[in-house]
Formats: C-alpha cells, structure tokens, sequence
C-alpha cells in the first residue's frame, strides 16, 4: 500500500468518525470542534483528489461560517462568558485532541511523498493551467456579475445578523460622537488658581 493510499484511509476513517461525533455530541461546543475537524480531514482528501481550490474553499468558508455560527448562537443565547471561561478547563482535552490529531495529518499529508518507495512522477507541462486558475477566470470572466450579486447577498446576511444581535443594554456605556463634538469648553474644562503650599 503507497503512503497515499494509506493517507486517504486515515483522513477518511477520522472524517466519518468525527462526523459521527458531531451528531453523538451533548456539548455544543464539542459538537463544533469534531465539525472543524471533519471540515479539515475533508479538505485533506479534497488535497489528494488534487483539488486545491476546493480544499481552501472547505477552510476558509465552512471552517470560518461554523465559528461565526458559533459566536452567532452565543449572542442570541446571552451566554455569560465568565461561565465559559470558568469551563474552559474542561474543554481543553478534546480541543488538545483536535489539534493532535489535525497536527498528525499535516505531516502525514505533507510527508506523504518522502515515505513513498516509487520515485515522484515528472511535474506536468505548463501548458495547461491550474483548475484554480481555470475557476478564477470563469468566476472574474463570465459569471463576474452572479458572483458580485453573491456577494452583495452575503453584505446583507452579515448586515442583517448584526443587526439582529444588536442589543441596547441600559447599563452599557456608549459613545456619544454628537456629544462629543458639540461641547464647548466651558463645560469639560475648569481652570483654578491654586496658591503654593495649598491644596485643592
């Protein structure tokens, strides 16, 4: 068995076990991190089918859409944060784990070619490009203004859930800049004669 043979059964057999953890999971919390996980064993199998776009695609928007879900529900939820922190003892193994077990499939993914016995295949002609390059071009070419329009969509997602999260709390300082702007100096600032060896 090649090493990248052996590397695809390992990524795929923690995908699905990971999978299996999001849905097993009581703790939110856990169920998020076993979700980054398998989004990452996702995007190293994506990796070795060589494609790249799709694998930085699965990071950066899945991974980065869960944790602002994350942060999304705790707003809405008005979770004390004092709370978290208190269990944040708790949470630390299985956060370790992840990063253990993410850590051991980098330097299997990247090392996969040096335990490999068969020599490197010779790179292949630049003539063809790349399929990021190939997807850029579609994107920023012929469908450069669905993927604005795309774009403008997730402005106002974004838009709408801050607005949504947005809470006036009576005990909250907040800036007023009109205030601020329109105070004269009479009324910040005080000037006293104070003689010598006298306090105020």
């Amino acid at each position: 068995m090649t090493a990248a043979a052996f590397v695809f059964y390992v990524l795929a057999l923690v995908t699905v076990m990971a999978a299996v953890m999001v849905i097993a999971a009581r703790n939110p919390v856990h169920a998020v991190l076993f979700l980054i996980l398998a989004f990452f064993n996702a995007a190293g199998l994506f990796l070795l089918a060589g494609a790249e776009f799709l694998a930085m695609a699965l990071v950066v928007v899945y991974v980065g859409a869960v944790a602002v879900l994350f942060l999304f529900v705790v707003m809405m939820l008005d979770i004390h944060f004092v709370q978290l922190r208190e269990g944040f003892l708790r949470y630390l193994p299985v956060g370790v784990l992840v990063g253990v077990v993410l850590l051991a499939e980098l330097v299997l993914v990247f090392g996969a070619s040096a335990f490999d016995a068969q020599p490197a295949p010779p790179p292949p002609a630049p003539a063809a490009p790349s399929n990021t390059e190939a997807l850029g071009r579609l994107l920023y070419t012929d469908y450069f203004y669905l993927f604005q329009a795309a774009g403008v969509i997730l402005l106002i997602a974004m838009i709408g859930a801050i607005s949504l999260t947005l809470r006036h709390r009576p005990d909250a300082k907040r800036q007023d800049i009109a205030a601020q702007v329109h105070r004269r100096r009479e009324e910040t600032l005080e000037i006293r004669k104070v003689k010598p060896r006298t306090g105020i």
